[in-house]
């Protein structure tokens, strides 16, 4: 026989926990509050099929963690009939408005780049395109440095068999490398904020690290000879790139000049999806909600 509040067979029933109020507790998710900004991810490059891809699924990780987040995918270069550009995107958006998005009920957009580095080329022609469309829209910072970017760059290392999933595991990986260039593009200034990515990588995989922008004639194959002559003798070549600001081949014949193998672009590596979302709440001062705290 069984009782309406569990078994009548004399054994303990066990009971849910109530939920405690405290600092352990979990924070409850965060919702896009009402009338929030629209997030416009500009994609760089020429556009494609493959950037579109990368840049839907990085939209679709960012909305998963703020829902209600109004996100569109405007594409910074080339005219397309099938891509939409990041200035008609914009206009658009003010077309909605009425043409006014000085409605408190309707701010601006924000923009945020998909570019793990800062390329002057790419975030002028950008900037150009927020200028052009009249919207207003806010500009945020590119995604790196950020230790998620060092965190995805192993990530693809391991995947292409070339680091260690997790030097807390024994075991070994025969091609893994030991000197390992990271890849760019967009001259001296990438190559710096790179360079702090490389030292956050280089911590997690205990080899040497060196970034290098794909865009120099040599660059590359210089900075392999140079982790060759500190000793490294099995190098691999990781880009800290999203895939789209890449030229088509650039990347193939660059880890050829080099003599080594390379990994994959970031992509949609849910890491980025997660950095373009902290880049537009930054932007409009949205917080994580602490329990018992209001949204907004």
């Amino acid at each position: 026989m069984s009782s309406p509040t569990g078994p009548g067979s004399g054994l303990p029933v066990r009971m849910p926990r109530p939920r405690q109020p405290g600092r352990h507790r979990r924070p409850e998710p965060v919702s896009a509050p009402d009338g929030a900004p629209t997030l416009v991810l500009a994609v760089p490059g020429t556009p494609s099929s493959d950037s579109l891809s990368v840049a839907e699924e990085v939209v679709s990780i960012a909305r998963s963690e703020l829902p209600g987040l109004d996100a569109r995918i405007g594409f910074a270069e080339g005219q397309h009939e099938e891509f939409p550009s990041l200035q008609q995107v914009l206009a658009g958006i003010v077309e909605e408005a009425g043409g006014d998005l000085d409605d408190a009920e309707r701010p601006s957009p924000v923009v945020v780049p998909l570019l793990a580095s800062p390329d002057s080329s790419h975030l002028r022609v950008i900037r150009q395109a927020v200028l052009n469309s009249g919207s207003g829209a806010g500009l945020t910072d590119v995604l790196g440095p950020h230790p998620l970017l060092a965190e995805a760059v192993h990530v693809r290392l391991s995947e292409a068999g070339l680091a260690r999933a997790d030097r807390a595991r024994l075991f070994t990986v025969a091609t893994a490398a030991d000197g390992i260039v990271l890849a760019t593009v967009g001259g001296d200034e990438a190559v710096q904020a790179a360079g702090i990515t490389g030292m956050l990588l280089s911590a997690r995989l205990a080899v040497p690290v060196l970034a290098a922008a794909l865009d120099e004639d040599g660059a590359v194959a210089d900075t392999a000879a140079k982790l060759t002559d500190a000793g490294s003798q099995q190098l691999a070549l990781a880009p800290c790139l999203i895939g789209p600001e890449i030229p088509e081949g650039l990347l193939a014949a660059a880890a050829d000049e080099a003599g080594c193998a390379a990994a994959e672009p970031l992509g949609a590596y849910p890491a980025v999806g997660r950095l373009v979302l902290s880049a537009y709440m930054t932007e409009v001062g949205i917080t994580p909600q602490r329990p018992g705290s209001p949204v907004g």
